[in-house]
């Protein structure tokens, strides 16, 4: 595909209504892309606002569907999959079987069109948690069913930014006086503002490789420790929490009994036995074997400007107390 201009050409998104995808569909219309969306409901999300839209009614499940939104595309950018799921099987009917149901699509192609799966870091540690090993599968599937077209897959460190209703009860931290922290050794943890994460998927959209595996974070790559983003957090909402060290039994203990809450007929939970492991895995800082070129690609937005962002979205809805 050519790296020049691409004004006109037409992006096939998936996820596109979410917290990453609705950024990414800003990110791509303003760099001069038609947009095709793949999505069920109503495209309300308030990011998308003013953006002229194609909507392909559908799922991943859906195969007339998604080879309605693939069709004639220069682009795919696959950025929908579950993060919180009941079992196991949920995980993996979304982000490994629907991944390579469109995948599969994009194969019978003519003309193959530049194709980049949105992951996660979670993904580099697939015996964590379910939701890991789906993301990873989801890779693997992508990477064997277009083995030689353009697949090019992009893992972002911790995402933030205003949306991010599932990050709330994170943000909520920054309005308490004593906060929960794991501990040493400290994780470290790299992050990335959600318009930043966007920005890179936009630049490889019209240039740069085709192939590979990519991780994208600040300008952080080591990350942050946990007790320094309590404290960033604080910073921005006016007041720093006192961080409190949790044995890490403890933290596991409390992600099993919410996960078996949740198996017992309640929603399900972002938080359960997966996600903390994750938590309590010490090493979430950027592989720079796997960075974009800084050619490409480069952050822009520092941590704490987008807290400081950030915090002031979710305080204007409710999600964070203010100081006092």
């Amino acid at each position: 595909m050519s790296t020049g201009d691409v004004t006109g050409r037409v992006a096939a998104v998936t996820g596109g209504n979410g917290f990453l995808g609705s950024a990414i569909v800003a990110a791509l219309s303003a760099a001069g892309w038609r947009i095709r969306l793949l999505a069920r409901g109503a495209l309300d999300h308030p990011v998308l606002s003013g953006i002229a839209l194609q909507q392909v009614s559908g799922d991943l499940a859906d195969a007339a569907a998604v080879a309605e939104l693939v069709r004639d595309a220069d682009l795919v950018v696959h950025a929908a999959g579950l993060v919180k799921a009941r079992t196991r099987q949920h995980f993996l009917a979304v982000n490994r079987d629907g991944t390579a149901r469109l995948a599969e699509a994009v194969k019978r192609l003519p003309r193959p069109p530049r194709f980049i799966l949105i992951s996660s870091q979670a993904a580099r540690e697939p015996s964590l948690s379910d939701y890991a090993a789906s993301k990873r599968l989801g890779e693997a599937a992508a990477e064997a069913v277009l083995a030689g077209r353009p697949c090019m897959v992009l893992r972002p460190c911790v995402i933030y930014g205003p949306w991010d209703r599932e990050g709330r009860a994170l943000l909520r931290l920054a309005g308490s006086r004593i906060a929960p922290a794991v501990r040493a050794p400290e994780p470290r943890i790299a992050m990335i503002h959600v318009r930043d994460a966007a920005a890179a998927v936009a630049a490889a959209a019209s240039g740069g490789p085709e192939v590979g595996v990519f991780e994208i974070c600040d300008e952080r790559a080591d990350g942050y420790g946990w007790r320094e983003l309590l404290r960033r957090l604080g910073e921005a909402n006016g007041r720093v929490p006192r961080a409190v060290a949790v044995p890490d039994l403890l933290i596991r203990a409390a992600g099993s009994a919410n996960e078996l809450l949740a198996l017992a007929g309640g929603p399900p939970a972002m938080f359960g036995a997966g996600k903390a492991r994750e938590i309590l895995h010490r090493d979430w800082s950027a592989d720079p074997a796997r960075r974009l070129s800084a050619a490409l690609w480069q952050p822009r937005i520092a941590l704490t400007e987008g807290l400081a962002e950030t915090v002031a979205w979710a305080r204007s809805r409710r999600g964070v107390p203010r100081s006092r």
